[in-house]
């Protein structure tokens, strides 16, 4: 899909690909023992949901500069959300097979963040 396509952010793989994210933090921290209810599960589903939003919201600005500035607070909520599943993993909190798809989808939005920081700053 070329730029000039891309009507909304609903549009946008990586916001796509954010939300499928979202999805996979709920499953995973669903598994976490209800004594996280209000700890890392909270934190983590607030911090996925985050790099989602901030997509949207950037996208859904006037100008190139404030995308941009979205993305870059997405690119940190993603920061998140990773130091936030080292932590559960280094807890037990969960099967580490469970892991995988976090990991996979967390690694993918990551990449097309910065890929699409870097051509917002660049062009």
């Amino acid at each position: 899909m070329t730029t000039a396509t891309i009507a909304t952010y609903r549009d946008l793989i990586v916001w796509q690909r954010a939300i499928e994210l979202v999805e996979a933090v709920y499953k995973l921290s669903g598994h976490f023992p209800d004594d996280e209810r209000f700890g890392l599960t909270s934190q983590i589903r607030r911090a996925a949901v985050s790099v989602a939003s901030n997509i949207a919201e950037g996208k859904s600005r006037g100008t190139r500069k404030e995308y941009r500035q979205f993305l870059v607070i997405a690119y940190g909520s993603g920061a998140e959300v990773e130091t936030q599943v080292v932590i559960s993993k280094k807890l037990h909190l969960t099967n580490d097979a469970n892991y995988t798809h976090v990991d996979l989808l967390l690694n993918e939005v990551m990449k097309m963040l910065r890929a699409l920081m870097y051509r917002l700053k660049t062009s």
